[in-house]
């Protein structure tokens, strides 16, 4: 099968990015997909690849559509196993018919012809039940190629208790930020403001994202790499300060140990995704009440910038024989009122579907956040997020990297802003590795 040559394309960035020719890459799906003839009454039995918890909303489909059955299959989340298994099976001939794909991801799976060209099969006519930003994020050179589940809007999640305990403003600036850290260094028995976790590379692109860098970007058929720039470097140095000065625990995030921390006090705050809301309400029961959200701290006071952390579509992976089925079930799961209930019950993020928020489960009052419609506050972030950030065909291996490069720095070897120069160059190397054009910016 011959490399892709599409090329890839952001609709709501209104740009191009560059064609894949001569990739090194080989082709990763052993076979194309095809629509399978149905006879009248005959079942569809269709296979779902996921690690977020939807069983309940499947269990609802297959209750009104038992002719198309849809099995649920856990896998391992993405780059934890997951991906890896994915393309394992694209490359065997034998993979299931639809798998949860994160954003970020997706030119990767385009880049080893993974996905289906659903516009093929009819996708198109449903654009309009979802905000444009998440829709283009499964459109590649004018045909959509993913059909968007959710995204995860960023906010700032404080312990209000503790604030107003040690007397310290909840932060409207980075710069007011690092002075509440301070105090609450100061004042908090041993309790700092929040964690960083030098292997959440998603999270950390959250905030030069805000900052209004942009790590990759395209001219003409060239990748521009620009992960060292001048805004980006200072949101690094912002951040070696905090961690030099001892201001913030540095940990990795949503294990035991970081729970815990969060459910006795010792982190007083997370800037966090909306899908962060089910993460704190399952592991901090004890926290009940005491939580409330707010806007992103910013860089430039009086600003209203807002990022994205997470962000998953639902993908009909290359080789389907039953794409059509696939695509009639994944608008249902992410677009049915009573589906996006339950899936934002399971904490799956921001809806992709046009929604009205009062009508759904997001628009209640919630007791574990003190009776705050807190969801309001990620439904202005989101109008906030600045939507011509783009991925790379290499993002996967990019996150690795800088993981590797913060795990250094924080154990003492050097800076952020060392790892960032680092990790420019390997990024660098990557895409050239798969016979892409790129420089740096």
């Amino acid at each position: 099968m011959p490399v892709r040559r599409k090329v890839l394309s952001w609709g709501a960035a209104a740009a191009a990015a560059p064609a894949l020719a001569g990739c090194a890459e080989s082709a990763g799906a052993a076979r194309r997909t095809t629509q399978a003839p149905r006879r009248d009454g005959q079942k569809v039995r269709l296979v779902f690849w996921t690690w977020v918890p939807l069983q309940k909303a499947v269990a609802l489909w297959n209750s009104r559509r038992p002719d198309i059955h849809v099995q649920v299959q856990t896998v391992p989340a993405n780059t934890q196993g997951g991906y890896q298994k994915m393309h394992s099976s694209l490359k065997a001939g034998s993979p299931p018919d639809l798998a949860q794909v994160e954003y970020y991801a997706l030119p990767e799976f385009m880049l080893v012809n993974g996905l289906t060209n659903l516009s093929e099969h009819g996708a198109d006519k449903l654009k309009g039940s979802y905000v444009d930003w998440q829709w283009n994020q499964g459109v590649f050179g004018g045909d959509v190629f993913a059909m968007p589940q959710g995204s995860g809007p960023m906010g700032y999640y404080y312990r209000k208790d503790l604030f107003e305990r040690w007397d310290v403003e909840v932060p409207r600036t980075w710069d007011e930020f690092r002075q509440a850290a301070l105090k609450i260094k100061k004042r908090g028995g041993g309790a700092r403001i929040t964690s960083f976790p030098p292997r959440n590379a998603m999270w950390y692109a959250a905030f030069p994202w805000q900052r209004g860098a942009q790590w990759i970007r395209s001219e003409g058929d060239t990748w521009l790499v620009d992960i060292n720039s001048k805004v980006s470097l200072e949101v690094a140095d912002y951040w070696d300060g905090l961690i030099r000065d001892g201001l913030v625990k540095v940990m990795p995030d949503t294990q035991s140990g970081w729970y815990r921390a969060l459910q006795t006090g010792q982190l007083a705050s997370w800037p966090g995704a909306q899908w962060g809301d089910a993460l704190l309400r399952g592991n901090t029961p004890g926290t009940k009440g005491k939580w409330r959200v707010t806007t992103l701290p910013q860089w430039e006071e009086g600003e209203s910038a807002s990022a994205n952390w997470g962000g998953s579509s639902t993908a009909v992976l290359q080789g389907t024989r039953h794409p059509a089925e696939a695509i009639e079930f994944a608008h249902w799961l992410n677009t049915d009122p009573e589906s996006i209930d339950l899936l934002v019950a399971a904490g799956y993020g921001w809806p992709a579907a046009r929604i009205d928020l009062e009508k759904s489960a997001l628009g209640k009052a919630d007791p574990f956040f003190g009776g705050q419609r807190y969801n309001e506050v990620f439904q202005e972030s989101d109008k906030h997020v600045d939507t011509s950030w783009k991925w790379a065909p290499t993002t996967i291996q990019s996150f690795e990297h800088i993981k590797d490069a913060f795990g250094r720095a924080t154990a003492g070897h050097g800076t952020l802003v060392d790892a960032l120069n680092d990790v420019q160059g390997r990024v660098l190397d990557d895409m050239k590795a798969k016979g892409l054009k790129a420089r740096s910016a």
